[in-house]
This record gives C-alpha cells, sequence and structure tokens, in this order.
C-alpha cells in the first residue's frame, strides 16, 4: 500500500477516536458524572496521542518500504538496460562483421566477372578460328575427294539409310524372334484344343443336283407336249432342267441351293405321282417348298441347340437352317457357322472371354448368306442388319460388322470371331475354288510380288498359299529382305480376296564362281 493511503487511514483512526471521545463526552454527561467526563476526555485524548504516535509509526514504516521498492526497481532496471545494451553491441559487431564479408564477396565477384570477360573475348576469338579452319579443312577435303558439300551430305545420308535399315531389320528380327518364342506354343496348343474340339465334315461345292428318274420314258412326260411342263417347272422352282443322254437321270442347274432343293423335291414327288401337267407341277412346288422350309425350321433348332444359344428370334432360327443351302468355296455356310460357333466358344474358355456372346456372334455372324441372293448389298451389312431388326445385342452386331476387318474390331470376342471364321475357313479342304478364279489369283499373286523394286523372279506355288521371291543380291540386301517380305505381305492383303492365308517367302542368293586352269 501507498503512503498517502496509510495517510488517509490514520486520520480515519483519528477522526474515530474524536467520534468516540465526544460520544462518550456525551454518555459521562449524560450520567451527570463530570469526573467521569474528565476521566473520559483524558482517555480520549490518550488514544487520540496514542492514534497520532501509531499513525506516524505506519507512516515513516510505509516511507521506508517505498524507498526500498523503489531501490529495487531501479537496480532491476539498470542492470536490465546493461543486458540490453550487451546485446546490441553483439549484434552490432555482427554486422559489422557481415558487412566486412560482403564486402570482400563483391569484390570477390567483380574480379570473377572481369575474369569471365577475358574469357569471353578469348572464347570467341578461339570460336573464329575454329571456324576459320572447319572451312579451310571443308575445301581441303571437297579438294581432295572431288565432292562438293551437298555431294558428301547425299552420302553420308544414304550410309545412314542402310544403317538405319540394317538396324529395323535387327529388332524386327529380334521382336519376332520373341514374341514367336513366347507366344506361338501357346498359341498352337489354344488353337488345336479348339479345332481338335469341333471337328467337322467338309461339303465340296456344286452348282448343280441330279434327279434319278425309273427310266428314260419319264423324261419325256417331264418335257411335255411342246415342252410346257418343263417350262412350268423352271418357272416354278426358277432353276434350269438339263435333260441329255444320261441315262435314267436329269439336271438341275442353278446358283441357288434353296430353290435346287425344292426342284429337286418337286420333281421326285411328281415322278412318283406319275400325274406331271403344270397345274400339278405348281402343286407339287408347292408342296416341296413347305417340306424345305419345315426342314430349314428344323436345321435351325438343332444348331441352335448343339451351339448352345438360346433366345434367338425363331425368324433368326430360319435364316440359319437356310444356310445349308448356301455354299462359299465349296463350303457349307450351316456347317461353318456351327464350326465358328464352336471354335470361338472354346477359345473364349480357354482365355477367359465371354463364351455366350463368342458362341452366339460367331452362329450369327455370316446369316447375311442366307438371304444375299434376295437383297443387295455385302452379307456382312444384311446380317448386322437382320440382328438389328431381330433386337440383337449391339455386341453380337459389331461382331458380325467386324469379323472380315470391315470395321475395327473393339472387344475380344470380335477379335475370337475373326479368328474362328479364318481357322474355319482356311482348314485344308475347307474350301474349293473354281479354277479360272485360282489361276487368276496365282496370276494376280505373282503381278504383286513383281511390282517391287529389286525382284528377278517371283512363283506362286502350293496352290496360291505361298509365293517365292527370288530377288537381285546386287539390290536386295539380307538385311532389306524381311522389310520386303513384309511390304509384299501388306499388299497382298489389301489388294486381294483369298480364304486362309498366303505365306511370302523371299530367297536371296549369292554364287561364287571360279574357274580352275
Amino acid at each position: 500500500m501507498t503512503t498517502e493511503i496509510w495517510i488517509v487511514l490514520i486520520v480515519c483512526g483519528v477522526v474515530i477516536g474524536v467520534g468516540l471521545g465526544v460520544v462518550i463526552g456525551l454518555a459521562i454527561k449524560q450520567s451527570r458524572d463530570k469526573k467521569v467526563i474528565g476521566a473520559a476526555k483524558d482517555v480520549a485524548q490518550k488514544i487520540i496521542d496514542d492514534g497520532e504516535k501509531l499513525a506516524e509509526a505506519a507512516k515513516k514504516e510505509k516511507l521506508l518500504e517505498a524507498k526500498e521498492e523503489n531501490h529495487r526497481q531501479r537496480t532491476e532496471l539498470e542492470k536490465e538496460v546493461r543486458e540490453r545494451k550487451s546485446e546490441l553491441n553483439k549484434w552490432e559487431q555482427r554486422l559489422q562483421s557481415k558487412e566486412d564479408n560482403l564486402d570482400r564477396k563483391q569484390q570477390s565477384v567483380e574480379a570473377k566477372e572481369e575474369n569471365l570477360k577475358k574469357d569471353k573475348a578469348n572464347l570467341e576469338a578461339k570460336e573464329k578460328l575454329v571456324e576459320q579452319l572447319v572451312e579451310e579443312e571443308r575445301k581441303e577435303l571437297e579438294r581432295i575427294s572431288g565432292l562438293s558439300q551437298e555431294e558428301a551430305r547425299e552420302i553420308i545420308i544414304e550410309s545412314l539409310q542402310k544403317d538405319l535399315a540394317h538396324e529395323s531389320a535387327a529388332k524386327i528380327r529380334e521382336f519376332e524372334a520373341t514374341f514367336k518364342e513366347e507366344s506361338e506354343k501357346k498359341a498352337r496348343n489354344i488353337l488345336a484344343l479348339a479345332i481338335q474340339k469341333s471337328a467337322s465334315d467338309f461339303v465340296a461345292e456344286t452348282t448343280v443336283s441330279i434327279v434319278e428318274l425309273p427310266n428314260d420314258e419319264m423324261k419325256g412326260r417331264l418335257i411335255g407336249r411342246e415342252g410346257r411342263n418343263i417350262r412350268a417347272l423352271e418357272a416354278a422352282t426358277g432353276i434350269d432342267l438339263i435333260i441329255d443322254d444320261t441315262p435314267e437321270a436329269i439336271i438341275l442347274s442353278g446358283f441357288d441351293p434353296y430353290r435346287r432343293e425344292i426342284a429337286k423335291i418337286a420333281i421326285e414327288k411328281l415322278v412318283v405321282d406319275g400325274r406331271i401337267h403344270p397345274a400339278r407341277i405348281e402343286e407339287m412346288v408347292e408342296k416341296a417348298t413347305k417340306e424345305v422350309e419345315n426342314k430349314i425350321k428344323e436345321l435351325g433348332e438343332q444348331a441352335v441347340f448343339e451351339a448352345g444359344v438360346h433366345g434367338i428370334n425363331p425368324e433368326l432360327v430360319k435364316l440359319i437352317g437356310r444356310l445349308n443351302y448356301r455354299t462359299s468355296y465349296g463350303q457349307n455356310i450351316y456347317k461353318h457357322s456351327l464350326e465358328v460357333s464352336f471354335i470361338a466358344g472354346a477359345l473364349a474358355s480357354e482365355i477367359g472371354a465371354d463364351v455366350r456372346i463368342a458362341k452366339r456372334a460367331g452362329l450369327l455372324h455370316d446369316i447375311g448368306k442366307a438371304i444375299d441372293h434376295e437383297v443387295e448389298g455385302p452379307h456382312i451389312q444384311i446380317g448386322a442388319d437382320l440382328a438389328k431388326k431381330y433386337k440383337e445385342n449391339n455386341a453380337i452386331i459389331h461382331a458380325i460388322m467386324a469379323h472380315h476387318g470391315d470395321v475395327e474390331a473393339k472387344t475380344i470376342e470380335d477379335v475370337l470371331v475373326q479368328a474362328a471364321d479364318a481357322i474355319s475357313a482356311a482348314r485344308p479342304g475347307a474350301r474349293r475354288e473354281s479354277i479360272d478364279a485360282y489361276i487368276k489369283r496365282l496370276q494376280q499373286l505373282e503381278e504383286i510380288a513383281d511390282s517391287f523394286a529389286g525382284v528377278e523372279k517371283s512363283f506362286a506355288i502350293q496352290a496360291g498359299r505361298e509365293v517365292r521371291i527370288i530377288v537381285k543380291p546386287e539390290k536386295v540386301s539380307d538385311d532389306e529382305m524381311l522389310i520386303l517380305a513384309r511390304n509384299v505381305a501388306n499388299k497382298i492383303e489389301s489388294d486381294l480376296d483369298y480364304p486362309g492365308q498366303i505365306k511370302v517367302n523371299v530367297i536371296r542368293e549369292n554364287r561364287a564362281v571360279e574357274y580352275a586352269k
């Protein structure tokens, strides 16, 4: 507490003492005891005196405490000031040291800059000297070699191109060797397993059907008076009847196996019935058509059951059965579709793809061929339109469109259907060609091979499944052979239509001849 507060307290004590004295005096006065009043006054005076003495003593004590506190605070303040001054002196010394260091560094940087300017001037002088020497060297080389700079550049570029061709061929060989080593064995096992699971018979293409007759007299009855019966048969069936000297048989000629089958059944019924006239012919053709339609339906249902594919629209089932009367390169499309379905399903099972989609797409991939004699357009587009019409899955539609590479394959099932189609078509004996188409393809193979630079002679062999190319050794190097083979194969793929695959075999031969004399 401060001195002023103590003084106030003492004054208050004095006032209280005076008040008490007054009260006591009044009390004494009331008791009418004057002596007591006097004594009380003495007591009061004594109390007042004692209070004044206590107040004075307290005042002195508090003044002394205040001086001591003031001295202590002043001492602490001086100590703190000394410490701050010491710290400031240290910071001043550090700053001075840093300034000295910066001055020294600046002097060093300035010296280095001066050295760099000198080095740069020397370097520029040396660069000019080097350029001058290079130019003199180039002129001297041109004089010695007799080649200009452009000619030398062309020689170097040609050399680099040869080196690049060598490195490219080496990389290609290395990649192919690695790829074959890792994948050929596994792929062969998978394909062999898939083919083994779906082995089936082959059907040769034919554009004629033969109907056996009980005797040659029946030929005349089929012709009819002035040929009216044979004309009625041809008009009702759309098939040409060839009646020649073949004993007890007539030939039905036409490119549509479906119509040939109807004509054959109708004629067999007419022969058994014996009543042959235009009205009866139309009736028998109608019955034969119904019979073939029923057979087509049964074949379609049988194919769906064998393939294990369910939920196909009944109209598509009929079209599948109708494929039994359609051939391509001698291969029955009905059996081919079943085979593709089996192979695609087996491949999908081996590699973990969707077996259901693969089998369904394989069965329907050639469905357009069932009506391609009636509807214009490629069988791929016809098949895709049919699949859309009968609400097939988009994955099935895309697989149909992609199975010949007309559109890019997007799923693994698309690729599997392509592979299964190629496997079914490429097996030995699966397909046959007419002699004219066969000869034309051989000629085209040789023409494609001969169109490349450096080819001396080419030969199409093994029924057009291989083309052997003999190159000029001075124009085609060993490294360029590989690139030539790839380029020929790419051109064959883009320009020709053919079943299966064609092997391109490039041969380069060097002969060393010497005579002993």
